[in-house]
């Protein structure tokens, strides 16, 4: 559901209205011709999404490049779900090219809930333990035959230095705006931080609006198109862009994040946000402002970090 970084040119994405949707139900799966389509509400970027009556919805990718996930969802939430200790969505069905469309698409049993957002969480740590406790189960899983990084999820779960020259982008446009100078140690330190290359499942984008609450409590988890089997340290940035300090504190140790992982972590969510600033860079709104705080906290926590190690026995 979130608009995901990714490396390279924005692509080209087409336009997508609840019409051409009732079209490609109506001639591929003629059973669900009567249910009714409407938009979702802040749908996403890397898919259409639209509700097919209260019980589905139908997901439709928006450039080419967010098609290359269609498969490989299809292939592995079914044997994913069932491990899982929160909901996550389930292919019903695979739609193919049609109605002027040019790429496959799926539809999916709906998850109710309301993306997630600090003032919405009813409890910062039984929340962040909820968070922990998924990751960790679908770390248990079995990677075998599963995802490796691609293209098809922007080289989630591949190495940090992968995202080197944005980060230097953002760097230089931030100049004397930000810490920079603090923000490339932290980025070194990242890149520094060894991965023992023991390969599990990470989700790719654990982010507030792939997190549904129910009641302020983790509900469910949404949006796997960025899956796959590697890394899972890009997994851990959501402890500086959406956790509290408490909450973060508890999900490294539910998660048991060992120390090189932690810090891989904190450059996936560096680079998240420092190329959010730079987007953001002059801008007086929410999402200018939800970037500095978290950049804050990026700062912060690392310093901190820093001088327990240094001086705590």
């Amino acid at each position: 559901m979130t608009n995901t970084p990714h490396l390279g040119p924005v692509p080209q994405r087409i336009a997508v209205d609840a019409e051409l949707v009732r079209r490609l139900v109506a001639d591929q799966f003629p059973q669900w011709a009567h249910l009714p389509v409407q938009p979702v509400a802040n749908g996403g970027w890397d898919n259409w999404t639209f509700h097919l009556s209260s019980g589905m919805s139908v997901r439709l990718p928006s450039a080419a490049e967010y098609a290359l996930a269609v498969d490989k969802e299809h292939r592995w939430l079914p044997e994913l779900a069932p491990r899982l200790s929160l909901p996550i969505p389930v292919p019903l069905a695979k739609g193919e090219p049609g109605a002027g469309y040019p790429y496959s698409w799926s539809i999916y049993s709906w998850l109710d809930g309301e993306p997630a957002s600090a003032d919405r969480i009813a409890d910062s740590v039984r929340f962040a333990i909820d968070l922990a406790e998924f990751l960790s189960a679908l770390q248990s899983i079995d990677p075998t035959g599963g995802p490796l990084p691609g293209q098809h999820n922007w080289f989630r779960g591949g190495t940090l230095r992968t995202y080197g020259r944005e980060v230097q982008r953002a760097l230089t446009a931030l100049d004397g705006h930000v810490d920079v100078d603090l923000a490339r140690e932290i980025w070194k330190d990242a890149g520094d931080a060894s991965w023992d290359g023991t390969q599990t499942w990470f989700h790719g984008d654990v982010a507030q609006g792939n997190l549904l609450l129910n009641d302020g409590e983790l509900a469910a988890v949404i949006d796997f198109g960025t899956c796959g089997v590697g890394d899972p340290a890009c997994d851990v940035a959501i402890a500086w862009t959406l956790l509290t300090a408490e909450g973060r504190q508890a999900f490294r140790e539910r998660l048991s994040v060992g120390g090189a992982t932690w810090a891989r972590g904190r450059g996936w969510a560096l680079w998240k946000t420092l190329t959010a600033c730079a987007r953001t860079l002059g801008k007086a709104d929410e999402q200018a402002a939800i970037a500095l705080h978290v950049l804050g906290e990026i700062f912060a926590e690392y310093v901190a970090d820093s001088w327990r190690q240094q001086y705590q026995p």
